[in-house]
């Protein structure tokens, strides 16, 4: 039931110092996203890189990013498509760079390896290679004010072995100010992709953490680097490199079993017989949010404003304001028949507080459109439970696990499946309610108890 969606505060990236009373909105969003995925020295195939690519240009776009997306980049395509970004970047801006694929450090520097690199010797790898420190110092000279590179290049390859013994994985990055920086795996280690996925652990928790409401880009990338950790089973864990003297987040996404006050972790845990539906916002509330207001703004001057639509209806839903969510993620529909995110969240909607079956139609048509989305399989699984299908529920809830470990709202939604099922969902509940203590609430706004029935 979680829902994809990246919205920050006036629809940009807000960007405070840290100086409370100053807080400025970035001069334009620029970012570059790479995915190498075949490279023709190598008989090894990534085809999650392109996917996951993909994915984070899609998932930037709808925060109205100026994005660029290169698949499969020689090294000129590679060092034009910076330069492009290079000359969009104004002084205050944001700048991201995006990369997967090949990786490789030399000198005590780290190397994004092109596809039609031949590297042979360590010195090729500063010839054919570029560099990440370059790419950060080029940003910060131009003007942007945060800058973050996000590298998914910690994965043995043919290239290091052949000057080297061992592989050394990826270096540490000497960065300017105000720069994020993560690799998908420590320092000096890397990574085997599981054969046959089509998305990778890395960017999956990425983007989970940064649609987190009222969480910092740090903490963000911090939940990143543990959730990574938990569904690799400790056996990769990313490296983040933080050097930010302003605060800004990636986004207030309203994510299902957390709740939107997460950072406050309360240990009032009421007992399920207590909690009642949450009823839903009055009209008051509603016509003084700033965010909806911005986004009826936007619609009113341009109709066709579908990421408007899109955006609105995340607000309305997490506010609990369903059949207007319902409403919005209609006209992105109808505008897009194929947009396998707004088919999730009206899905979504309609589990929480509509019509199920129309919501399991939406489910159903996102899982078509993305077969195994764990989103989706969260969504359809509240409504099999509000449906009294316990076994269908426990399935979707578990296919949604396979692919997301950490995702509160399957754990929680599974455990009740299994209790109304006469079997044990204590463990699920159990670790549900450890990693977000406010899960059963949450659960209760849709009418949902963790009481057996």
């Amino acid at each position: 039931m979680r829902f994809g969606f990246v919205l920050m505060v006036a629809f940009g990236l807000t960007v405070a110092a840290t100086n409370p009373g100053l807080t400025t909105e970035p001069a334009g969003k620029f970012a570059l996203v790479i995915g190498n995925a075949k490279y023709p020295d190598s008989d090894l195939a990534l085809p999650e890189i392109a996917n996951d690519a993909q994915d984070v240009a899609d998932e930037l776009k709808r925060d109205n990013f100026d994005v660029e997306t290169g698949i499969n980049l020689t090294g000129d395509a590679a060092r034009a498509a910076l330069d492009r970004l290079y000359g969009k970047i104004k002084p205050g801006s944001v700048a991201l760079v995006f990369f997967g694929g090949f990786g490789i450090q030399s000198a005590r520097q780290t190397y994004l390896v092109p596809v039609d690199a031949q590297i042979w010797t360590e010195s090729d790898v500063r010839r054919d290679g570029v560099g990440l420190e370059a790419i950060l110092g080029e940003m910060n000279n131009r003007g942007a004010l945060v800058k973050i590179a996000l590298i998914d290049a910690s994965r043995r390859n043919p290239f290091e072995r052949r000057f080297r013994s061992y592989s050394a994985g990826l270096a540490p990055v000497i960065a300017p100010a105000n720069s994020l920086v993560m690799y998908s795996a420590a320092l000096g280690s890397v990574i085997n992709d599981a054969a046959g996925t089509a998305h990778g652990l890395f960017v999956r928790e990425f983007l989970r953490e940064i649609r987190v409401p009222g969480t910092s880009a740090e903490q963000a990338l911090t939940n990143t680097k543990n959730g990574v950790a938990l569904g690799s089973r400790g056996e990769q864990v990313p490296w983040f490199s933080s050097s930010l003297a302003v605060e800004f987040s990636f986004g207030s996404n309203p994510v299902l079993g957390r709740n939107e006050d997460n950072a406050r972790k309360k240990d009032d845990r009421e007992d399920c017989v207590s909690l009642a539906p949450t009823p839903p916002p009055g009209l008051d509330e509603l016509a003084n949010d700033r965010v909806i207001n911005e986004l009826s703004r936007r619609i009113s001057a341009n109709r066709n404003d579908k990421i408007a639509y899109y955006k609105r209806g995340q607000v309305y839903a997490a506010k609990g304001a369903f059949s207007l969510a319902i409403k919005d993620f209609d006209e992105v529909i109808g505008n897009n028949p194929r947009d396998v995110e707004a088919h999730n969240n009206r899905c979504w909607a309609n589990a929480a507080g509509g019509d199920l079956q129309l919501g399991l139609k939406d489910c159903n048509e996102a899982l078509r459109l993305r077969p195994g989305f764990a989103d989706a399989l969260d969504s359809r699984g509240l409504i099999n439970l509000k449906l009294g299908r316990n076994e269908q529920a426990i399935a979707d809830y578990s296919a949604a696990l396979e692919a997301s470990p950490r995702q509160v709202s399957s754990l929680f939604g599974r455990g009740i499946a299994k209790k109304r099922n006469k079997a044990d969902g204590s463990a699920d509940l159990g670790l549900a309610k450890s990693l977000d203590p406010d899960i059963a609430k949450e659960f209760a706004k849709y009418g949902v108890s963790e009481c057996s029935r």
